[in-house]
């Protein structure tokens, strides 16, 4: 199963919460759900996967990898713990979800762990998140680019963050984009509302297809039903030349995760 291009997202969802906003994505059709270690949620995607009663060979789940569990030995069971949480016994993809901070894990150490998860069949790809260019020739020297299958990284109209995805292209390696919405600074913003009010679209419809027609998946989060069927729609809406040059032009630096660990980002 090759990964959906729109997902549901689960970052700053806990308990309850998360657990429902995985559930009603389920029961609207969505069949990519995107967690991580440090999200503290994995048991909670993990009920409301067990009671969705979605086949598992139609769900694609993403995992990701905390940068505690980088030194040699420790990734691979702390996957069969997420595992464990999750009720899984295997996820469809495994992220590093930043590269070591300050470089303090060599990259191959945590990356050939990964690789060795494929082989042990704890997941049926292996990707990384918030990677720079030179982190990323770093991960492709360790594994290759073949065995990268995605790198998720931010990515809303204020940040298109052009330089690493052009990289990306080059190598074959997949894009994933969160924080598409940009935390709702896209719902407000009267270009993205001038393009919808075309259309028959909200603004955060444009701003998702705007990533999807760029062969970018897209992993939004919401905690209401409405919004997580309207974001569905978003995969029927087609946006013309000058629709997406409008949007190129709303670049302004925009970053939203910027952790004091995380590396030199590219220009």
């Amino acid at each position: 199963m090759k990964m959906p291009k729109l997902g549901v997202g689960t970052f700053r969802l806990k308990d309850q919460q998360a657990e429902e906003s995985v559930a009603m994505g389920l029961a609207l059709g969505y069949r990519h759900i995107d967690t991580a270690q440090i999200y503290r949620n994995e048991a909670d995607v993990g009920r409301a996967i067990a009671k969705g009663g979605v086949p598992r060979d139609e769900l694609y789940v993403t995992a990701k990898i905390w940068i505690d569990q980088f030194a040699q030995g420790k990734l691979i069971p702390s996957l069969r713990q997420s595992l464990d949480k999750l009720g899984l016994d295997q996820v469809d993809m495994t992220l590093i979800h930043w590269p070591s901070p300050k470089d303090e894990v060599p990259m191959t150490v945590y990356m050939t762990q990964l690789a060795e998860a494929k082989q042990l069949g704890l997941t049926r790809e292996i990707g990384v998140s918030n990677f720079t260019i030179a982190h990323l020739r770093q991960a492709i020297d360790a594994v290759g680019a073949d065995a990268i299958a995605t790198h998720q990284l931010e990515v809303h109209p204020y940040l298109q963050n052009l330089k690493v995805r052009a990289f990306c292209r080059e190598q074959g390696i997949a894009l994933t984009g969160y924080m598409p919405l940009a935390y709702g600074r896209v719902v407000s913003d009267p270009v993205l509302q001038a393009i919808g009010q075309r259309h028959g679209a909200t603004a955060a419809q444009v701003a998702l297809a705007w990533q999807l027609q760029q062969d970018i998946a897209v992993i939004p989060s919401s905690t209401k039903r409405a919004n997580l069927a309207a974001n569905l729609d978003a995969l029927k809406l087609r946006l013309d030349a000058d629709d997406m040059a409008r949007i190129a032009m709303l670049e302004d630096g925009g970053r939203i995760a910027d952790p004091d660990f995380a590396p030199d980002w590219d220009a």
